[in-house]
């Protein structure tokens, strides 16, 4: 029984964070507003242009909505780039308070950036050394070169969740300092603040969501392995 609770435990903590952002984002994501006249990506290149941020690029992608400093690039996933929901509005404006950021060369977004290029490098060796450790045993004849492997592995891999939980005031930021007071000026109706707060708050917390999701498939991956 000990063991069971543990394991729903760890689900919860890992699989919980999940399930409220897609639960917030979609809540918020079904029926257009009658208040926005445009579209997302028109509001984001809206907001860019009014800090004369012309030159940053409003994209569509199918990798996640996020800013890319180094492209310098606004991108939304395509269901809220041509959409009018309070969801995709909201999500625009989080990422172009990133933009913001980046733009005002605020110290911890430099570090957030960093930050972050080290954790894709990390779990890309993390992936490496963990389809390694079966060949390890196998080549060096000893159990115990697999097992520092599958370590090194779950210890690389689990970096991003600690990134992302560090660099959570980065993505508060450009949530409540940012975005909020910007869709307060004129682009929400007073009735929308509560739900906007919701989705702001989701989206600060999508990518620590995203990491410890990432920590679930390296135990599914584990145990294909083992078969």
């Amino acid at each position: 029984m000990a063991y069971l609770l543990l394991i729903i435990l760890l689900l919860a903590i890992i699989v919980g964070p999940q399930w409220w952002v897609r639960r917030v984002l979609n809540r918020h994501h079904q029926h257009p507003e009658e208040n926005f006249p445009g579209t997302a990506s028109e509001l984001a290149r809206h907001l860019l242009n009014q800090f004369g941020l012309e030159h940053v690029r409003v994209e569509t992608t199918d990798q996640g909505d996020h800013y890319d400093p180094k492209e310098r690039s606004v991108r939304l996933t395509p269901d809220k780039f041509n959409a009018r929901t309070l969801t995709a509005i909201t999500v625009a404006a989080h990422e172009v308070g990133h933009a913001l950021q980046h733009h005002a060369n605020e110290p911890m977004f430099a570090w957030r950036s960093r930050l972050v290029m080290a954790t894709i490098w990390g779990q890309c060796l993390g992936s490496f050394l963990l389809f390694a450790s079966p060949l390890l045993i196998v080549f060096a004849r000893a159990p115990s070169v697999g097992m520092v492997s599958f370590a090194g592995a779950f210890l690389l891999m689990g970096t991003g969740i600690l990134v992302q939980l560090i660099t959570v005031p980065v993505e508060m930021d450009a949530s409540f300092n940012k975005a909020l007071p910007l869709l307060k000026n004129g682009y929400l109706k007073e009735s929308q603040y509560g739900a906007a707060r919701q989705i702001l708050r989701a989206a600060a917390w999508t990518y620590v969501a995203a990491s410890l999701a990432g920590l679930l498939n390296f135990w599914r991956w584990m145990r294909v392995l083992r078969r």
